[in-house]
């Protein structure tokens, strides 16, 4: 691939509802510029874009791909993401990559969940779009009836530059409303307008006019004159329009039959932004914290964003999209954020999983390194002499976990590195021990999001695990206060073991954890072991005395207590300590505790009733509920164990538009009828 300036790139992320064809489209651009052969199929795993095993498997994106195609003088860097919720760590990646989006829709179920989620990603990083209407070809297409649904969602500045030229079988071509001419077949050759779609012809384009003429004031008036515009004046506007945001295109083509390929090439060439076109980036001077801006200027100063890691075999990838400056292979760069000299080995493009390698990037374009010690996902590599940090990349946080139990002993020792290195490559995934239940927890976005990591582990690294519900650390406390007195006593031939502790039990305010006092008067327990009373309490406390579960929020009190002078050691006081611990805990009616969490759930305000009612079935306590744009924020907190599967049953009840955040709060009382269920569980799995 020859190397392109900066206004020949077009840097275009793919986004969509699951299904409506984004790899297919990638697949026929790359059919259509030749750079492949023969159309390759989802459904038989043959896709330049789905390359992973886990992808052609389950027949769905699951991570981002780079699919750089090469069309009448540019450089289309084409990046398909996945449609599906649980990876939209890979969608956020690729939009903070790309100059501009490709909405793309299903002329058969038109705008769904997936599309309003990364319409609003798309606005939230100010990105130029146009909208793609696919699979015009397939049984009850309506290209009217989703024209219709995307301007009722996202409003009349989306308008048709095509319109399709029959439909579902008899789907065949396009109009091109701009030139007011007919393109057909896969070659897109030139066509009269056929009658049959005149009117809707007519219809469009007199939207479109009017839609490009609102945005450019000396437009207008020749508009609002009746003067006729030129297609030279109107591709101009429409192209600042679109760039402006004041436009959004919507196109049509069937990309499993590739029709109209060349028409959405076009458009992208044409109308979306290069990177030299959208303005100033914002950065930091990271030597002096100034404020700076950059733009795509390839003589500017280096700054590369790493967007995304991905962990192989033969080493770590990145992948970098260059903002400003030119990145040069067998060249030195110098990652501010982590205070770290880097080396650049091979430049080289990705298609795929494909390589080819490049001798440099110019501001605008993206590509992989391979083996960057230090650089990990949203890092900015600039130089030393200019050193720069662009703004990190915003990834959502998890929203459930699952225990990670390593299969055999030889995964054992390889399951830190390996989850470490999975969650270098996806910034959603995080990973945690958990002291009380003494599990590593593998926390994602829903459960196939960590189903996958776990496939990839085995995979990748040859570590094979099991995923699990976690467990609830329970914890255990007393509820009154008390004194007991315990003596380990102990006679076998030669010393025999003796002590005596006499302690106070109390319950302390709930999150106090656990304190012990000292109140011993004229030596009863000699100062040298008292220590190791101190230590048998503590190691009884993990045990509990009701369901082995920790105990807390108590306070012990060491005040009387006995040696004998030959007999007494420290290990007889530890387990004295220990015992009059149990014993007196056992006496001061123990209930157990559980995490209680802070939730805070979005939801459209038609599935509020059902989402309280659901709360309400958790033992949840709603706190509040306040509107905001067209959905509901619902404060509330409710116990771990209830809200382990919540991101998976709050998706099926809002068709996966309800979000939520969750975060500990507080340790609370079980209810009596639930605490005598943990204990038999508990008690049935110690027996057996």
């Amino acid at each position: 691939m020859k190397q392109y300036k900066t206004d020949q790139i077009r840097n275009v992320v793919l986004l969509g509802h699951g299904g409506t064809g984004k790899t297919s489209l990638c697949e026929a651009a790359l059919f259509a510029t030749g750079a492949i052969s023969r159309l390759g199929r989802v459904d038989d795993g043959t896709t330049v874009s789905d390359y992973e095993p886990d992808e052609i498997h389950r027949q769905i994106s699951i991570g981002l791909s780079l699919v750089p195609c090469e069309w009448e003088g540019h450089k289309v860097n084409l990046i398909d993401t996945p449609g599906y919720a649980e990876f939209v760590g890979e969608v956020k990646a690729g939009i903070r990559a790309a100059d501009a989006a490709a909405m793309v829709v299903c002329a058969l179920s038109g705008v769904e969940v997936g599309t309003q989620q990364v319409w609003a990603f798309a606005d939230e990083a100010k990105l130029p779009r146009l909208v793609y209407v696919n699979r015009l070809d397939r049984e009850n297409a309506d290209f009217a009836r989703t024209v219709a649904q995307i301007q009722a969602q996202f409003g009349r500045k989306c308008t048709p530059i095509h319109v399709p030229i029959g439909s579902q079988e008899a789907f065949e071509g396009v109009v091109d409303l701009i030139e007011q001419k007919g393109y057909i077949g896969e070659k897109g050759a030139t066509a009269e307008i056929p009658g049959s779609v005149a009117g809707q012809v007519e219809s469009y384009r007199e939207q479109l006019i009017e839609a490009i003429a609102e945005t450019n004031d000396e437009l207008l008036a020749k508009y609002l004159e009746g003067e006729e515009l030129s297609v030279e004046e109107l591709q101009q506007a429409l192209r600042a329009g679109i760039c402006s945001g004041a436009i959004v295109p919507v196109l049509t083509g069937s990309a499993t039959k590739n029709i109209a390929m060349p028409r959405f090439l076009e458009a992208i060439c044409s109308y979306l932004p290069a990177p030299s076109d959208r303005g100033e980036l914002p950065a930091k001077d990271a030597s002096s914290g100034a404020d700076v801006t950059l733009r795509g200027d390839p003589a500017g100063p280096l700054a590369a964003l790493a967007f995304k890691t991905s962990a192989e075999r033969v080493g770590k990838l990145t992948y970098l999209r260059v903002c400003s400056g030119t990145l040069a292979a067998d060249s030195q760069v110098w990652n501010a954020g982590k205070g770290a000299q880097e080396r650049i080995g091979q430049l080289s493009v990705m298609r795929g999983k494909n390589q080819e390698q490049v001798s440099q990037l110019e501001a605008g374009d993206i590509g992989v390194v391979v083996r960057l010690s230090e650089t990990a996902t949203g890092d900015t590599l600039s130089t030393r002499e200019r050193p720069l940090v662009l703004e990190p990349i915003s990834f959502p946080l998890p929203s459930i976990s699952l225990a990670v139990r390593p299969k055999t002993r030889a995964d054992l020792d390889k399951l830190g590195p390996a989850l470490a290195r999975m969650v270098e490559e996806d910034r959603t995934l995080r990973i945690q021990r958990e002291q009380d239940t003494g599990e590593t927890l593998l926390s994602g976005l829903g459960e196939s999001h960590i189903e996958v990591a776990a496939e990839r582990m085995k995979r990748k690294f040859g570590v094979d695990v099991e995923l699990a519900p976690p467990k609830v650390p329970y914890k255990e406390t007393i509820t009154v206060g008390g004194s007991v007195e315990y003596t380990h006593k102990k006679q076998t031939g030669g010393h025999g073991q003796y002590a005596r502790v006499a302690i106070e039990l109390e319950p302390l305010p709930r999150g106090s954890g656990f304190e012990f006092v000292r109140r011993i008067v004229g030596g009863a327990v000699p100062k040298n072991y008292i220590p190791a009373v101190e230590k048998g309490v503590v190691e009884a406390l993990q045990e509990g005395v009701i369901a082995r579960y920790p105990l807390t929020d108590v306070k012990v009190t060491l005040f009387d207590g006995k040696d004998h002078p030959v007999d007494s050691s420290e290990i007889c006081f530890k387990i004295a300590g220990a015992a009059a611990l149990k014993k007196g805990a056992a006496e001061a009616s123990p209930v157990l505790l559980e995490p209680i969490m802070n939730l805070r759930v979005t939801v459209p305000e038609a599935n509020t009733g059902d989402v309280m009612s659901d709360l309400n079935s958790r033992r949840a306590k709603v706190l509040g509920m306040s509107p905001e744009d067209g959905m509901s924020i619902i404060d509330a907190q409710a116990p771990l164990a209830e809200i382990q599967r919540y991101a998976t049953d709050l998706r099926s009840m809002t068709q996966g538009r309800g979000g939520y955040s969750v975060e500990f709060s507080h340790y609370e009382e079980v209810p009596a009828h639930i605490a005598q269920r943990i204990t038999e569980e508990a008690q049935k799995q110690e027996r057996g």
